[in-house]
């Protein structure tokens, strides 16, 4: 089981962009991207399977936010482009896939403790 340990968020105008970090113990295959925000549920953005090259988003993210890797540093990142106030939210990064939607937060079992994620107008 990896430990995890996500970095880069922070307050950022509409419009803006953040780059999250997520630098991980050891090198896995599949890692993603959640975000929960206040009274919601946590939601899957983005995940990459590298074995198969396969990478996947969530709506919210498409066309917006671009999941990369970088396997020699075991560091997996997200570029947030294009920032609206409804993607404030504190955003996690995931690893050790069970099975199942790599956008879903039920499989994986291995989380960062967050990086908060605030928009504003």
């Amino acid at each position: 089981q990896v430990r995890l340990v996500e970095s880069g968020g922070g307050s950022v105008q509409a419009g803006g962009s953040l780059r999250l970090s997520c630098v991980a113990s050891g090198s896995t295959n599949f890692m993603g991207w959640f975000r929960a925000a206040p009274g919601k549920e946590r939601e899957g953005v983005a995940a990459t399977d590298t074995g198969a090259g396969g990478i996947y988003y969530g709506d919210s993210a498409k066309g917006r936010f671009t999941i990369s890797r970088d396997s020699a540093k075991n560091t997996l990142y997200l570029h947030m482009n294009r920032l609206k106030p409804e993607d404030t939210a504190t955003y996690y990064c995931a690893a050790d896939f069970i099975g199942g939607s790599l956008l879903a937060s039920t499989s994986f079992k291995t989380w960062g403790q967050g990086t908060q994620v605030t928009v504003f107008a």
